[in-house]
């Protein structure tokens, strides 16, 4: 790899051994990949994807220790992925035991530590660190050091950002030198689409469902999408924006997707159209038929598969401030309806810090409260991935949490009937 002269005396250590760490790391991260160069990180803000105090992760803590010895601090102030706890969250003495004493023993001296080297504040804690009310929206053709799957795919596909799917610690290190090496989604042969994607169905599809087709036929590679913005529309509503967001989280968790493009729609399949795909492009037709097929095959690893669920949890990635409103809506309103009084399914909506600020005091707050849903900033994936929440049957929305935990997936429809007493259980 070539390097400037500052980077090379970085690399050197001639601003300290620690600092000359940080850079070989990158550049031997880099090397691995083709990288020739290093190029600038332009982006405001970092994202971190290890926001998590498990008490096992011992070297990242060492780490940090490290960094702060030395007295780095990262050039880029940064958000982080939500917080594996909150006491609100329904629970139990010895789940609490494990959480706190066992599992996440290390979170407040961890958040000590994320502080010191560059934390932006005690709010800066989601996935969806883009929404406006969390203050992380990079800018079209930004440079960014992220890791966190469903924040990359989001900022590269419908911010136009550039973004590689890093891992946890290298995206710090990339915050911290300012610098990352060029290779991948950051140039412009690599943001080029393998795939053609080609819509036919009968209505709009699930987002979540839509993404994880895709997302376990392309695997990793960059799919162009044709027919989406029929349903869609031309502009990026916050609406579109919400189902871009679960779309792209579904695509990133069920195969590795960092960028797709949408026809008509997303930034550079507007600005660049066709030529954004590759001549030697397969393609990939989805019906109806083919979405029934990709749920009908998802896995249920539930011990008892005909148990009855035991909680739920929509919000995986973080609920919008519109979807946690008209999810509050839907829910009150499909009780009432139902001559319930509470979900029969203890439920969970998670959602940004920023977002949650936005409606405390509200009419949402008070209908969320009449009717016993618990509201939060905690990652649900965190929770469920705990072997004692491992035995509960847990119902989802999420095709994100289905992946990565025993939970089990439906469609909103499905999930709304389910825990507002619509259907036997």
């Amino acid at each position: 790899m070539k390097l400037t002269k500052e980077q090379q005396d970085i690399y050197d250590g001639k601003q300290g051994e620690t600092y000359a760490k940080v850079m070989q790391t990158l550049v031997r991260y880099g090397e691995l990949y083709g990288a020739e160069e290093m190029i600038p990180v332009t982006g405001e803000y970092g994202h971190l994807v290890t926001s998590f105090g498990l008490k096992v992760i011992h070297p990242v803590y060492k780490i940090m220790d490290e960094l702060i010895g030395a007295g780095i601090t990262s050039k880029q102030k940064f958000t982080m992925d939500p917080r594996p706890l909150d006491k609100n969250v329904p629970s139990g003495p010895i789940k609490d035991l494990v959480f706190n004493k066992f599992m996440y023993s290390m979170q407040d001296e961890y958040e000590e530590q994320l502080k010191k080297i560059g934390l932006i504040s005690e709010d800066g804690f989601s996935c969806a660190c883009y929404f406006d009310e969390q203050g992380n929206k990079p800018k079209k053709g930004d440079i960014l050091s992220w890791a966190e799957s469903s924040a990359v795919v989001y900022a590269n596909s419908v911010l136009g950002a550039r973004c590689n799917r890093n891992s946890g610690i290298l995206e710090l290190f990339g915050s911290i030198l300012g610098y990352v090496p060029r290779f991948g989604l950051l140039t412009d042969e690599g943001r080029k689409a393998k795939w053609k994607i080609i819509l036919k169905t009968s209505k709009l599809p699930t987002a979540q469902v839509l993404g994880s087709a895709i997302g376990m036929k392309v695997m990793e590679d960059v799919p162009y999408v044709y027919g989406l913005s029929e349903y869609l529309g031309n502009e990026l509503t916050p609406e579109v924006c919400a189902y871009l967001k679960n779309f792209g989280a579904a695509t990133a968790s069920n195969g590795a997707v960092g960028l797709y493009h949408i026809d008509g729609l997303t930034p550079e399949a507007v600005e660049l159209k066709e030529s954004l795909i590759e001549e030697d492009a397969q393609t990939y037709v989805i019906d109806d038929a083919e979405l029934k097929r990709v749920t009908d095959s998802y896995p249920v690893i539930w011990k008892n598969p005909d148990a009855k669920p035991k909680m739920c949890f929509i919000g995986c990635p973080h609920l919008s401030k519109a979807e946690i409103t008209e999810w509050i809506h839907k829910i009150y309103d499909a009780l009432k309806k139902n001559g319930k009084n509470k979900p029969v399914i203890p439920t969970v909506l998670t959602s940004a810090p920023g977002v949650l600020k936005t409606i405390k005091g509200s009419k949402e707050e008070k209908m969320a409260k009449e009717i016993g849903l618990t509201i939060s900033y905690i990652c649900p994936l965190m929770y469920c991935d705990n072997p004692l929440v491992h035995s509960v049957p847990i119902i989802t929305n999420s095709n994100k949490l289905r992946t990565y935990t025993s939970c089990r997936f439906y469609e909103d429809d499905m999930i709304l009937s389910m825990i507002t007493g619509g259907m036997a259980l």
